[in-house]
């Protein structure tokens, strides 16, 4: 196995299955075969959970997933492909909405669960899969990586602990996570300034300008990292779009884009590709080309350098403490200057994770971390 000593998985493949209730993010209380043996992941990206708690064989129990693991995240993709090549054969859902699931092909796998992102379940009950699924007799839990990420993390990995029947593992990620976001929250006890950030969600994907995020999600993020999040100002939901105009009467003091390996979605647009091992040169070519459109070319921000990318898939994924490290170092390097978050995203993989860690998350307009 690629990295240092993983911790043990606490049972795996012994514990005997039995029906269990379990209460979901949303406060349902659901009826399953647990541990689980059969997991319908709704959300492809969910799988880097299910690697967490299931390092040695995280994929054996996985039936059927989103595509969008894949095609949202192509480079993190291939890298747990080269360790694990057979996930190249769990069937897949078309699309990122939960409202495109073959319900048909989720049923007809067997599942002992199905689980979903919160984010989802407005889709899930208007699609009619909720109730297809409780005809079948097929239980639906919902965690949140995404909406609340800050509030709900803790739960959710707890949920999926007892549907893995891995508590015990569960807890000890949750205690190393803790410890993460405390190196944060500390030292910004006294914080009195907070430099104004311009969040912009996939930058380079879309033609348009500017997605961003409300109070939720990276604007929760920023906030916690010692920010003004700038989107929290106009945005009344997690996700929205400023206009280029409201972006240049603001003139934030930071700009923060998000990308990922998008050749899937759009093979020849300016998102900036960053996961395992991207190519930094590429990604600031990128991030220069970003910044000039109208609503950054004249900017402070873009003059002085603090223009920042990061990983896109951290917004849902229990791995954030790591982007809330690196966002507060952007903001306040002086007094995270002893704060090194490759190292903690290092340990990370080296402690709990089956592949090994390759920089690429992150970059600046002028220097590669």
């Amino acid at each position: 196995m690629a990295g240092a000593t993983l911790l043990p998985l606490a049972t795996a493949g012994a514990t005997a299955q039995g029906t269990a209730t379990l209460t979901d993010i949303a406060g349902r209380q659901v009826r399953a075969r647990l541990p689980a043996r059969r997991i319908v992941l709704g959300d492809g990206p969910l799988a880097y959970v299910v690697a967490l708690l299931r390092p040695d064989d995280p994929f054996t129990p996985i039936v059927g997933w989103g595509d969008n693991f894949r095609s949202a995240d192509l480079g993190g993709y291939l890298a747990y492909r080269q360790r694990f090549p057979t996930i190249d054969r769990i069937p897949t859902f078309r699309g990122s909405n939960v409202g495109a699931i073959d319900i048909e092909l989720a049923i007809s796998l067997e599942p002992d669960v199905v689980v979903l992102n919160l984010s989802s379940r407005a889709a899930a009950e208007s699609s009619g899969l909720v109730a297809r699924l409780a005809r079948a007799g097929v239980p639906l839990a919902y965690v949140d990586f995404r909406t609340r990420m800050f509030e709900n993390t803790r739960r959710s990995i707890e949920i999926m602990g007892e549907v893995l029947g891995e508590p015990v593992r569960a807890q000890s990620f949750l205690q190393f996570r803790q410890r993460q976001i405390d190196r944060v929250m500390a030292p910004l006890r006294d914080l009195g300034h907070r430099p104004s950030v311009m969040v912009e969600r996939a930058a380079g994907l879309y033609d348009d300008c500017c997605l961003s995020y409300g109070d939720g999600n990276f604007g929760e993020l920023v906030r916690a990292a010692g920010g003004d999040n700038l989107g929290s100002h106009w945005l009344h939901g997690t996700f929205g779009t400023l206009h280029s105009e409201q972006v240049i009467a603001a003139d934030p003091e930071v700009i923060l884009v998000t990308g990922a390996d998008w050749r899937l979605y759009s093979p020849t647009g300016d998102w900036v590709n960053l996961g395992p091992g991207a190519d930094p040169s590429e990604g600031h070519a990128r991030l220069r080309r970003l910044m000039q459109r109208p609503a950054y070319r004249t900017l402070a921000a873009v003059r002085r350098g603090r223009v920042h990318a990061i990983w896109h898939p951290f917004y849902d994924n229990p791995y954030y403490f790591v982007a809330l490290q690196k966002v507060a170092k952007w903001l306040h390097p002086e007094r995270f200057a002893t704060l090194d978050p490759d190292a903690t995203f290092r340990e990370l993989h080296a402690r709990f994770l089956p592949v090994a860690y390759q920089p690429g998350y992150w970059l600046s307009l002028n220097t590669d971390s």
